[in-house]
């Protein structure tokens, strides 16, 4: 039997969360997207727990989106009911605090859902791309909004504009992190916090967070709404063939 692609524990009121694809390094298919929704959505409704950490199973966080899936032959609408929208209408919708664990790469989605974690630390080594443009797409998840309101337009450009690494340092700086660590210490003091914020009433965490979500979700939800329209426009288009032959001749 294979193992599951969304590992869960529970320990004291805190849920940890790993993706589970680690050959594929944590590459989201319709099956993680569907796995992680519904692993968000039950710890939701679960008052026994407090908070949620979010970190990647071997040497990568997530490699983004599958490009296998990508390119096969449904619709991008399609692809956004099987799997990713409503992994995204679950990530916005998440009113307990969630800590995002970065332990390696983050590309792709493995970057854009980091600005919906509350908190997120990331180990020394991790590193987070954006290469939408260099796929002859364009950025997904409301993160045109999110990213430019988390940490600003010029480091937002820089991410979009040349699908370059953003390094650890660069995340602190730059406020897309809250701390750095080692490695071997990135797990452990991320479930220290959850633990910390777990000891507080659930109920007032609830209802705090929800009042924090009110203005960013509204905001989120209009910028998604823009890409998806974009997206689907250049999704399929010769730059973005051209950039998924390119991918798959590399493999």
């Amino acid at each position: 039997m294979s193992e599951p692609v969304l590992q869960q524990g529970d320990e004291a009121g805190v849920r940890l969360l790993t993706l589970n694809r680690p050959q594929a390094l944590n590459a989201f298919n319709d099956a993680l997207y569907q796995a992680l929704a519904a692993a968000l959505e039950a710890a939701r409704a679960d008052d026994a727990i407090a908070a949620v950490v979010l970190t990647g199973a071997g040497r990568a966080f997530s490699a983004g989106q599958d490009l296998a899936e990508l390119a096969d032959a449904r619709s991008h609408a399609q692809r956004q009911t099987d799997g990713f929208g409503p992994f995204i209408a679950a990530l916005e919708a998440f009113d307990k605090p969630l800590i995002g664990a970065v332990n390696g790469i983050g590309v792709g989605i493995g970057l854009t859902l980091l600005p919906y974690c509350d908190i997120v630390l990331m180990a020394e080594t991790a590193r987070l791309r954006a290469p939408f443009v260099s796929l002859g797409v364009t950025a997904e998840a409301g993160s045109t909004w999110l990213l430019p309101a988390r940490i600003g337009w010029a480091a937002t450009a820089k991410l979009f504009f040349t699908a370059d690494w953003m390094d650890a340092a660069e995340a602190l700086a730059c406020g897309l992190a809250w701390r750095v660590l080692p490695a071997d210490g990135l797990l452990p003091a991320a479930q220290a916090l959850a633990a910390a914020m777990a000891q507080q009433p659930v109920v007032s965490l609830v209802a705090t967070k929800r009042l924090m979500l009110a203005a960013r979700n509204e905001a989120a939800r209009a910028a998604r709404g823009r890409e998806d329209a974009v997206f689907a426009a250049l999704v399929g288009g010769p730059a973005n063939r051209a950039a998924i032959e390119a991918f798959t001749k590399r493999k």
